[in-house]
């Protein structure tokens, strides 16, 4: 199975943990497209390295994006103003697995001031390794998602 480009982004309060998944996933073999912040800023701001990932994550087929910032959620409603991306918190392995059998999240938000290094890599790679249900309930749930976002963004 063709393993998935992980696009990834994190402000100061993230940007540690994002280093440490960051070689994590390469050595796991993902092609992995660092967004930023490449050095450590105290003063950076999430909104620029959220909607980066997220920008390249709706324009990329087969992408999944990970973004970082103190509590996950500045940059999880970041990456939720772009079309198409279906950006999710994932505080631990269960909430992470779930949003991707039932929410088909494509960008996974992580409260770098909240994990340790070993509690993300478990949770990165139980959202990774899980795939969306296809159920009908959560198929019909997406589309509403959708034309929420048409009517929201337009075509």
């Amino acid at each position: 199975m063709h393993k998935p480009t992980i696009y990834i982004g994190a402000d100061h309060a993230g940007w540690d943990l994002k280093e440490a998944l960051e070689d994590h996933l390469k050595e796991q073999g993902f092609n992995v497209t660092d967004m930023g912040n490449e050095n450590l800023v105290g003063d950076d701001d999430y909104p620029d390295f959220g909607y980066a990932v997220a920008k390249r994550v709706a324009t990329d087929g087969n992408a999944h994006g990970i973004v970082i910032c103190g509590n996950a959620q500045g940059i999880c409603i970041v990456a939720n103003k772009v079309k198409g991306v279906r950006a999710a918190t994932g505080f631990n392995k269960e909430v992470a697995q779930s949003a991707r059998t039932d929410d088909n999240s494509n960008v996974l938000c992580l409260p770098g001031r909240h994990l340790t290094h070993k509690e993300a890599k478990g949770i990165v790679d139980t959202w990774l390794s899980t795939d969306f249900s296809s159920e009908d309930r959560h198929l019909r749930r997406l589309k509403k998602v959708e034309e929420i976002e048409k009517q929201e963004f337009g075509k």
